[in-house]
């Protein structure tokens, strides 16, 4: 596969991702408006921060550094995919271990829930830990799916999953609200078994099909997907299970940085339950964007640069024609998310308020809510630029460089932990945000600092692209000062009459920036039309 393919492909996989996290999140966004109304906010606290943090913990752990190096170096064809698919199922017996662990942790040594207000912990916890065990049997087919560019199967896949986990949990929140944890226990067990079934169903029927042996897919039946032995071939790829070893020490500390505000929150007790359910739902609303554009387009353009970059080599051993590729596409990439997040900053500090007050009515929009908002707006931008850093560095270092890195991952988690619980106990939830802003700066300067030695021997500067237009700083400097102007004089207790005054200032201001970023950014702009949204040219799978 040319590297024009493999671009293609990643950008129309970076699409479809970004229309199915679309679809995840207004689904979330309105699940969790529906279950306001129905359920306390401790209970709510206690599955989107405690429940929540031991599934993505355990799932994390158990195959996040089997994907990377699964998925690293050369085309999903130069595998020899029997090691590949041994090595991948070591996922669930990790998994086990993990979940024996974890469980354990989550029923005795950490705080239990009142059993009068949250009855059926217990239960609960043990019903996550089988959901993420389930999703992991799935984990080989959603590799193979990925490395082959199977963009539809993850968004029918993930869709009807979401699909069945929502309709179950309106259904029993509405007619057995007594239930409580097991409502959203038991719907987590059908989101997990609708993927493994959804992914299990497909390569049933692909394998073997004229459709494989067309495109000449590794494998021919479905028994092939098992853990198997061939004479005179190790059982598993060691240069990948090395290569699994060191992204492991990594993923390790990079699930710490990622979710440390809720190991904070539920480790330490720094934020009670109902206090806990707040703050997840706001941070929920504040990085609604960060998940359905950034991280689809960082994982699909990780796969991009693994594929086209030769991991560990200098840029002048390499092709030139891939690696001036992979510095036009980490530009373009830089401005686009640099560009998304000032918009969201900007518009985010005048618009939190109006925003929690419609979501969650004074539950939200009271107390400390709309200045997490505000703050998390401004974290967007850092998340935002941190999630194409580090997917290029990722792509690029070598297994030493890898090692190394995790020494700084060390120092940072260790650093975010301490300062999350001292900044917390001095600001209370806007402590996280202060914390998560000071760590992500550092992981980005990390990151700036090797794309600049990355390049530095070459003709390309991928990092200029983080300097906008000076017309684009104007327009978003002016739609600051009209939209901060706008919500003193119009929100947000004037009636509905005021607030639609004030979305209509936005409005106005936001299609100022819209158009000064077409006139001035066309660049970006060609690089979206012909690889973000390929919706004018013909789609292959």
């Amino acid at each position: 596969m040319s590297s024009q393919d493999v671009l293609k492909n990643a950008s129309t996989l970076a699409s479809y991702n970004v229309l199915l996290q679309v679809m995840f999140r207004v689904f979330t966004f309105l699940l969790n408006a529906f279950t306001l109304r129905f359920m306390s906010k401790e209970l709510i606290g206690v599955v989107n921060v405690r429940l929540t943090l031991l599934y993505s913990t355990l799932v994390f752990l158990s195959r996040e550094a089997f994907r990377k190096a699964c998925l690293s170096g050369g085309s999903g064809k130069d595998h020899n995919w029997r090691q590949v698919i041994n090595l991948l199922w070591l996922t669930l017996p990790l998994g086990i271990l993990w979940s024996c662990l974890l469980v354990c942790v989550w029923l005795w040594l950490l705080e239990v829930p009142d059993a009068q207000t949250i009855p059926n912990y217990g239960p609960a916890v043990v019903l996550f830990a089988l959901a993420a065990l389930q999703e992991l049997l799935a984990e080989p087919l959603w590799v193979l799916a990925q490395a082959h560019m199977f963009v539809r199967l993850k968004v029918v896949a993930e869709s009807l999953a979401m699909i069945a986990k929502c309709i179950l949990t309106v259904v029993l929140v509405v007619s057995a609200p007594q239930w409580g944890l097991y409502i959203f226990s038991a719907a987590q067990m059908a989101y997990t078994g609708f993927l493994v079934l959804c992914y299990g169903m497909y390569f049933l029927r692909f394998l073997g099909s004229g459709e494989a042996s067309r495109t000449g897919f590794p494998l021919h039946g479905f028994g092939e997907l098992l853990p198997s032995r061939v004479d005179g071939e190790p059982l598993i790829n060691w240069t990948l299970a090395k290569l699994t070893w060191s992204f492991f020490k990594q993923s390790f500390l990079k699930q710490i940085l990622t979710e440390g505000e809720r190991y904070v929150m539920t480790f330490l007790n720094v934020l009670s339950f109902g206090d806990q359910g707040v703050y997840d739902i706001v941070n929920n609303l504040g990085s609604m964007v960060a998940r359905f554009i950034f991280l689809p387009i960082e994982e699909s353009f990780y796969i991009f640069f693994a594929k086209i970059l030769e991991r560990g080599r200098d840029v002048k051993s390499q092709k030139q024609e891939e690696v001036s590729m992979a510095a036009e596409v980490l530009g373009c990439l830089l401005k686009l998310v640099l560009v998304i997040g000032l918009i969201i900053t900007v518009f985010g500090y005048a618009y939190s308020h109006l925003a929690l007050d419609i979501y969650g009515g004074s539950l939200l929009s009271s107390g400390a809510g709309p200045s997490l908002l505000r703050c998390y707006s401004s974290y967007v931008l850092l998340l935002a630029i941190n999630g194409v850093t580090e997917c290029f560095v990722f792509a690029a270092m070598s297994k030493e460089e890898v090692d190394r890195y995790n020494i700084v991952m060390l120092a940072l988690s260790v650093s975010f932990l301490f300062l999350s619980y001292m900044l917390t106990w001095w600001a209370g939830g806007i402590g996280f945000i202060m914390a998560n802003c000071l760590n992500m700066g550092l992981r980005i300067l990390h990151s700036l600092l090797y794309i600049h030695r990355y390049f530095l021997q070459s003709p390309w500067r991928p990092l200029r692209a983080l300097w906008p237009s000076p017309a684009l700083l104007l327009a978003l400097a002016l739609s600051a000062v009209l939209t901060s102007l706008s919500e003193g004089v119009f929100c947000c207790d004037g009636g509905w009459l005021l607030r639609l005054v004030h979305i209509a200032v936005g409005a106005v201001c936001l299609l100022g920036v819209l158009v000064t970023v077409l006139l001035s950014e066309t660049e970006l702009i060609q690089f979206v039309r012909t690889q973000l949204l390929p919706l004018y040219r013909k789609k292959r799978t």
